[in-house]
């Protein structure tokens, strides 16, 4: 939820002008979000709150929102069960939400970068993963494969961004040389922070962030289809394939990166081939004929893997669902009874290739973080401003 935040946010920064109205429902969402990140970083001194219910109990349960009764434990990080990586990310969205409200509510985004700020000091201070401290609280579901230095760098990149105090740039030198990665996530941060960093050496001609502008462009070269160094696989079809689970979210985040970066170099009026993006694969101009985002066009999942659209709703089965009364609705090959509009699922396997069956999780269940990445992109064609 922080990395969705965060990259919806960035969205918001770089792209408000070209969203039009769309600006300030994307407002709604951020504050919807960061809301709760606010309290999860306040309601006790010492303590960052980072999840709510035992993900165990909740994924052998499949209910309605609205009859959930598997129980809500609550899980915290703290200096003796420290939580670097999702600290760092917490951070980071909150110092971006702080700058998206700064004019429209100054008081808000005073606290949002107040409290970034503390949350940040945390992470730096009490290292650790936080899959370490709270084990299977949050493994296998969200582990910190990648560790946790790169949501350092990518929560000091925010802060450094949202306060421009040379603290965060001492810290950003201090980390020392990063990963270069070909994939960036909700778990590895390391490419949004090189490209994030980048803006400065582009935009502000400032040569202490040329580094950054390198790793951002070897990020590139490992993306594009024609680079000599890519290493990344692309589908008959032409779509980005990084990995079986849940691919659209790697596609929906690195073109993120890969526009946001050709809006940059425009802008320094530099050049550097961005070659060809995936958008419109992701909407319909694929092998399959179908848009991957539910209710948009006329092919889309009828049968995605989420509980409130599986599930008949309480106007038209008031009685409740139990925990383990869900079979007849999950296993059926009907389509689901609510059109989750909006929502982008896993996508395709490697052969361009989608089952549409709501079993089959890594493919066909939508997430906030898919979601949160495409605003940006798809921003960026409705400005006209591709370079």
């Amino acid at each position: 939820m922080a990395f969705t935040t965060t990259m919806l946010s960035w969205s918001v920064l770089e792209y408000r002008n070209t969203m039009g109205t769309q600006a300030a429902y994307a407002r709604v969402a951020i504050s919807w979000a960061t809301d709760y990140l606010l309290k999860c970083a306040t309601a006790t001194p010492g303590k960052l709150y980072v999840g709510v219910g035992d993900p165990n109990a909740d994924h052998r349960c499949w209910e309605r929102p609205e009859d959930m009764d598997t129980v809500r434990t609550v899980y915290s990080v703290s200096s003796s069960n420290p939580g670097s990586d999702v600290a760092g990310e917490t951070a980071a969205a909150l110092a971006a939400a702080s700058m998206v409200f700064r004019t429209v509510d100054p008081k808000y985004s005073a606290s949002l970068l107040k409290t970034a700020k503390n949350v940040m000091q945390f992470a730096m201070q009490y290292r650790g993963a936080y899959s370490d401290s709270l084990g299977n609280a949050v493994c296998p579901f969200y582990c910190s494969y990648s560790g946790y230095k790169d949501e350092l760098l990518w929560g000091a990149a925010w802060l450094y961004r949202a306060t421009n105090d040379v603290f965060y740039f001492n810290f950003l030198k201090s980390l020392g040389a990063d990963d270069l990665p070909d994939i960036f996530s909700w778990d590895n941060k390391y490419a949004g922070a090189h490209v994030l960093l980048a803006r400065k050496a582009l935009l502000n001609k400032d040569q202490n962030f040329q580094s950054f502008k390198g790793e951002a462009e070897n990020f590139m070269c490992k993306i594009l289809p024609d680079s000599p160094y890519s290493s990344t696989q692309y589908t008959p079809g032409g779509l980005m394939y990084k990995l079986p689970n849940n691919n659209f979210q790697y596609v929906t985040s690195i073109t993120f990166l890969v526009t946001t970066y050709a809006k940059y170099m425009k802008a320094a009026k530099i050049t550097f081939n961005c070659g060809s993006l995936v958008v419109d694969y992701i909407l319909g101009v694929n092998p399959m004929k179908m848009s991957y985002m539910a209710g948009f066009g006329a092919n889309f999942p009828k049968r995605i893997h989420h509980r409130g659209s599986s599930l008949p709703s309480l106007a038209s089965h008031p009685q409740a669902i139990g925990c383990n009364s869900f079979q007849p609705y999950y296993y059926t090959s009907d389509p689901n009874p609510n059109i989750l509009v909006g929502a982008i699922v896993g996508g395709p396997n490697q052969n361009d290739q989608f089952a549409d069956d709501r079993t089959d999780y890594s493919h066909s269940e939508p997430t906030t973080y898919n979601n949160a990445a495409i605003v940006g992109p798809l921003a960026y064609f409705a400005g006209g401003s591709h370079a």
